[in-house]
Order: structure tokens, then C-alpha cells, then sequence
């Protein structure tokens, strides 16, 4: 017999390593796209000036439209209005404030018009003001 103690050599196993890499790799492709994904907003631009007149646009549980606390039949009756808001000079705003039970048909529909009508100022919110 040999009397030379044999020593073990420590060995070091690199493959849950690469295992470990190839998986923080694939995870850093797929989130990189969201990560670097833009949203483009106009925000104002200049120095803060006269609060524009604010009109309030209400949508009822039923679907039922109070402007300024007025009640407004159909969406061709919203129309006209929309169109006078717009040639206002300041422009006002339109905070449109749906019931949390509004139909969602309604809600778009008066968001629709709106935009025909080119108001460039809306303002949705489910909460009134307080």
C-alpha cells in the first residue's frame, strides 16, 4: 500500500451556474420591451395662467346626462353644445364625472362627441369634486 494520502481535489460544477444565467437572460428579453415602453402626453406648456371656466358633465346609473345640473335628452342634443364649448375663447374645461354604474356605451359615446366636436380640454373622473 501507498503511503501517500491521496488529497480531493475541490471541483467546482458551473452547470446550475449557466442554468441560473440562462434564466436571468430569458427574463431580462421579455421585460426590457415593457420596461422602455412610452406613453406620450400633451402637458401643458408655459407659465400657469387664468383657470379656465369648468363645465360639468354628469352620467347617471340609468345613462341619463346633466349638464351643469341640467338635464340633456340624447347625445345629438349634447352635440350642439359641444360645438359652442369649443368656439369659446378661453377654451373651457369639460369635467365629465360618470356614476361608477354608468353604461359604458354612454360614458364613450359622450367622450365621442366631445372629440367631434374638437374640445381639447376633458377631464374624467369618477369622483366629484370636493
Amino acid at each position: 500500500m501507498s503511503t501517500q494520502a491521496q488529497v480531493a481535489e475541490p471541483a467546482l460544477n458551473a452547470t446550475p451556474l449557466i442554468d441560473v444565467l440562462l434564466v436571468l437572460l430569458v427574463m431580462l428579453i421579455f421585460t426590457l420591451p415593457i420596461a422602455t415602453h412610452a406613453v406620450k402626453l400633451n402637458l401643458p406648456q408655459g407659465p400657469p395662467g387664468v383657470l379656465p371656466p369648468v363645465v360639468h358633465l354628469e352620467i347617471l346609473y340609468g345613462g341619463d346626462i346633466l349638464m351643469n345640473g341640467k338635464f340633456v335628452a340624447t347625445i345629438e342634443d349634447l352635440s350642439p353644445q359641444f360645438v359652442q364649448l369649443a368656439r369659446r375663447d378661453p377654451a373651457p374645461l369639460l369635467k365629465v364625472m360618470p356614476d361608477k354604474r354608468a353604461p359604458y356605451e354612454r360614458v364613450a359615446q359622450v367622450l365621442a362627441a366631445a372629440q367631434r366636436a374638437h374640445l381639447d380640454r376633458i377631464s374624467v373622473s369618477s369622483v366629484p369634486d370636493l
